[in-house]
């Protein structure tokens, strides 16, 4: 039998496989992006990228937990959109998409933004409407299905290229808000952000974060991930992206059946090299695939509906 193939159409996106860098972990330098793409990244999210540079909170700003999980709240630190505009032309060298994530706190702001990084080459945009932490830029937004579906409307006219939009699991019901971005014109919906939590210091009474609260991720929220990839491909036609406490290929196979076209790998590239990460991923799902008699990725994308 000869070897499965993992190459998917994601939107107008090909790509070589389906696991990709997530948002907020390695994104911001040219160089590092091409790295992590010559490492074996499908595509390639880049840290979310707002009007004008953003220091961020002060330390601590990122808590170890246990194996695997963190806590954190950086708070959008970038170089503004103009700087880092500078950084695709190397990034793309990588020869595998770049995904630009895209924050703003009001929708022009997203347009410029678009703009700018497609005609610097960007591949796709990935609109961050779910970030825990970052007050106006951040939930707020995208817990509004009207205003998700207007910022999703306005982009996707200024742009010709794949509108993503991630939305974030601290709400009562995400489906409202995935279907006002669909019907708006979205390409693809990524899923989930970070869980809200906080950690407090028992000697001292304190937070352990600057911010006070911040956004859990790792294998913890896994399950929570899983559910909303799980009833939103039951409520919507475009394509899901996966994302939350992938460490291994058996995480992503379980996002594929429930409903993942792709899967993004974030906090468990902080614990192990993106340089085996990213290989060990497709070396696991390509085995699993000829175990189970399968020649395609796409034969078991939703299959957990269909049993």
């Amino acid at each position: 039998m000869s070897m499965p193939t993992l190459s998917i159409n994601l939107a107008t996106l090909q790509l070589k496989n389906p696991v990709m860098l997530a948002a907020g972990i390695l994104g911001i330098s040219g160089p590092v992006l091409k790295r992590v793409a010559e490492a074996g990244s499908g595509a390639v999210v880049t840290k979310s990228i707002g009007p004008e540079p953003r220091e961020g909170y002060d330390n601590p700003t990122v808590i170890a937990l246990n194996e695997f999980s963190c806590l954190n709240a950086v708070g959008l630190s970038n170089p503004g959109y103009l700087e880092f505009s500078k950084e695709i032309p190397e990034a793309k060298q990588g020869n595998a998409p770049i995904i630009v994530s895209i924050f703003g706190a009001e929708i022009e702001e997203f347009c410029v933004i678009a703009k700018e990084m497609e005609k610097c080459g960007a591949d796709a945009l990935e609109l961050n409407l779910s970030c825990p932490h970052g007050g106006k830029y951040g939930a707020a937004i995208g817990q509004d299905p009207q205003l998700t579906g207007e910022i999703v409307n306005a982009v996707k006219k200024a742009v010709h290229i794949p509108v993503f939009v991630k939305l974030t699991p601290n709400v009562s019901d995400l489906i409202p808000i995935a279907k006002s971005a669909e019907n708006n014109g979205a390409d693809a919906i990524t899923a989930i952000n970070t869980v809200r939590a906080m950690c407090i210091e028992i000697e001292t009474g304190l937070p352990l974060l600057s911010n006070k609260f911040g956004g859990l991720s790792g294998p913890a929220i896994k399950p929570i991930a899983i559910k909303h990839i799980y009833d939103l491909y039951k409520e919507v036609e475009i394509p899901l992206i996966g994302v939350g406490g992938i460490v291994s290929w058996e995480d992503a196979i379980e996002f594929f059946l429930a409903g993942a076209t792709a899967i993004q790998v974030g906090t468990g590239l902080l614990w192990t090299s993106y340089l085996d990460m990213f290989n060990n991923l497709t070396e696991g799902i390509l085995s699993y695939l000829k175990r189970k008699g399968y020649t395609r990725l796409e034969e078991i994308i939703g299959l957990t509906h269909r049993l």
